[in-house]
């Protein structure tokens, strides 16, 4: 009888996204037996075949011996091995295993892995519930505990989390994140959360990522409420200082921290590029009627509101956030441009008043130490607040108040990214502090 032995195939994430035919000999890296080389003989062929990107076409074959990064799955109905031989992949891990003789032959099929919002809710093991709370009163218990809202943003429905809430924790690049919600294109939005796992209401500042920074250096103009703006002078037009030309001062950081932290790690691909809103609307003097100063210019010194300052300052009561970035302009991503402006240079940006308070923090004026997005700390968000003798943008305060502060002065910055639906595909936990998601 011939002895078989197992064999696996090991890659980053343990998924193959090409094309590797084995002959004579089995490179060290690729096949192992319990730590010793194993080496197939002269007549066995293992051969791979990946499905097109168009996934009504088939698949192809060719030579290269690359092992995939994400993004396929091994198709068990269609691949085999000649002889007997069997085949496995471990859900989690992506790992193959083939048990072969020795005079055998296997081809292997990897469909294209179709990942969206679906999965990524099974992946959270949330369900959807129904309804809207009430977005002025802050949420000082785990109000989806029982399921997710949802909420339309640029890519389709968005499901949210909101409270305190205790199992939206992830592992990822060495730090810890909570998730903010799923985004309309199945990806994971998360905001980062310090070097270790912090409880709910917990005060410390290793939960914000970069101290003491300021959003932009200057304040003497609207043009600085902007990610980016129009230009070192005095901006004479709304278009002007709103022209993506020069990056802020808050923009500049987080983009260093992100290649240093994120990127030169080896984590970039597995973050997807979502937009940050940056939402410079103009709110006009008919939708600010309890601010009389406002002129809905939006350059120069010329005194602005902004729609977050209408959404959140105005009537909070009967106003509704959004996660839709009206406006091409305001929605920074890198390199898409069918959804934004493709001017950011790396995939990072920061939580907008809107989801801080789709989370629980209240409307303004409210303490909350409850929420999962208290950190104890000041720190910014991405919308602006006026215009008014200094250019000023919302931010989270130390008691957990959705307040604002002019962009000269400092805060704390807590970096948003976003895990692409093919990495949260791959993690595994509860989400727990105890046991949070991660690819392990």
């Amino acid at each position: 009888m011939i002895k078989k032995k197992k064999i696996i195939l090991v890659s980053v994430l343990g998924v193959i996204t090409s094309i590797l035919v084995l002959g004579n000999l089995v490179s060290n890296k690729l096949l192992k037996e319990e730590r010793t080389l194993y080496t197939f003989k002269r007549n066995q062929t293992l051969a791979v075949y990946i499905q097109d990107e168009n996934r009504e076409t088939g698949y192809s074959k060719s030579n290269s011996t690359k092992f995939p990064t994400d993004g396929y799955i091994l198709n068990l109905e269609k691949s085999s091995c000649t002889n007997g031989g069997t085949l496995s992949q471990d859900s989690y891990t992506k790992k193959v295993s083939i048990s072969v003789d020795y005079q055998n032959n296997c081809l292997l099929y990897f469909d294209k892995l179709q990942t969206n919002v679906t999965t990524t809710l099974e992946k959270l093991n949330k369900v959807v519930k129904s309804g809207n709370p009430n977005f002025a009163l802050a949420s000082t218990t785990d109000e989806t505990a029982d399921g997710l809202y949802a909420m339309e943003d640029d890519y389709g429905t968005s499901y949210y989390y909101r409270g305190a809430v205790e199992d939206n924790y992830v592992k990822f690049a060495g730090f810890y994140w909570r998730i903010i919600r799923v985004n309309g294109d199945g990806s994971l939005r998360i905001i980062y959360d310090g070097t270790e796992a912090h409880t709910n209401g917990e005060n410390n500042i290793d939960r914000i990522a970069i101290q003491k920074q300021k959003f932009n250096l200057n304040d003497g103009d609207a043009q600085y409420i902007g990610y980016m703006y129009g230009g070192s002078g005095t901006s004479v037009s709304k278009e002007q200082a709103q022209t993506n030309e020069l990056s802020s001062n808050i923009k500049i950081v987080l983009e260093n921290w992100y290649k240093t932290n994120i990127a030169n790690n080896g984590y970039d691909s597995y973050v997807s590029d979502n937009i940050f809103c940056n939402d410079r609307e103009i709110a006009t003097k008919s939708e600010t009627t309890n601010w009389n100063g406002n002129t809905g210019l939006g350059y120069g010194t010329y005194s602005t509101a902004f729609q977050p300052y209408k959404r959140f300052l105005t009537n909070l009561q009967s106003s509704v956030p959004q996660l839709s970035c009206k406006s091409k302009n305001n929605a920074f991503t890198k390199n898409d441009t069918e959804f934004g402006n493709g001017k950011l240079q790396e995939k990072i940006g920061l939580i907008t008043t809107d989801e801080a308070v789709l989370a629980g923090s209240g409307k303004n004026g409210i303490a909350s130490s409850s929420y999962y997005l208290y950190k104890g700390s000041l720190y910014w968000t991405l919308s602006p607040y006026v215009f008014d003798s200094g250019a000023s943008m919302f931010s989270i305060v130390s008691n957990g108040d959705i307040s604002y502060n002019n962009v000269s002065s400092s805060g704390g910055i807590a970096p948003v990214i976003n895990l692409s639906s093919d990495y949260v595909y791959m993690m595994r936990g509860s989400g727990t502090i105890e046991d949070p998601f991660e690819v392990k």
